[in-house]
């Protein structure tokens, strides 16, 4: 029987570099895979972007209404694998869909993606909580933080400025500098008393 997987990990731990290295893998055995991710992630457009160069064109880009069961099943069911970035903006229906993919259509589907948010909440991610409580197999992804101590937590800087409030997903606009770092608790916590 194929498995819901999750993958998941702070910011920069290289979830989308592995996702991209088991694309690889599936198809230099002659193997096709669909590779999908959120309209959510606008900052590489359909791609699949690596800090380190690797990139990769998805299969599609869903939104929040997106029946993932349906749109699997009808253009993909011929895959192997289905791999899904940035895993933390499904909703917990799509989550649902997915596991019915393994279910119906025994097709593995492999999620990365964020565990927590920047405020430290899993319940700012639904897709990461549903993942959490359904997938078959839960494994972290692991980095380093500045101090050079585990990573654990997400934390969002505006101006250099550590904050811990505002909306789950925060564009670009141009004017303010937004920057997100992996850091431990202990440095997230000393940034927050910085506040």
């Amino acid at each position: 029987m194929a498995k819901l997987y999750f993958r998941y990990g702070a910011m920069g731990c290289g979830k989308t570099m592995q996702l991209l290295q088991v694309a690889f893998n599936y198809e230099e055995r002659g193997h096709k895979v669909c590779v999908i991710k959120p309209d959510t992630d606008t900052k590489h457009g359909t791609k699949l972007y690596t800090r380190i160069g690797p990139e990769r064109e998805t299969d599609f880009c869903f939104d929040k209404t997106t029946d993932l069961y349906k749109e699997i099943s009808k253009n993909y069911k011929n895959v192997q694998c289905i791999l899904v970035d940035e895993a933390q903006f499904l909703t917990k229906k799509q989550v649902d869909e997915l596991m019915l993919v393994t279910i119906d259509l025994d097709i593995p589907v492999m999620c990365y993606g964020l565990r927590l948010n920047f405020r430290c909440e899993d319940g700012g991610f639904e897709g990461a909580t549903r993942l959490l409580q359904t997938a078959h197999d839960i494994e972290e992804i692991k980095t380093i933080c500045e101090c050079g101590k585990k990573a654990t937590l997400n934390a969002r800087f505006l101006n250099d400025k550590l904050v811990t409030d505002g909306p789950d997903v925060l564009i670009d606009d141009g004017k303010t500098k937004i920057e997100y770092r992996a850091l431990c608790p202990a440095c997230y916590n000393k940034y927050k008393g910085e506040k």
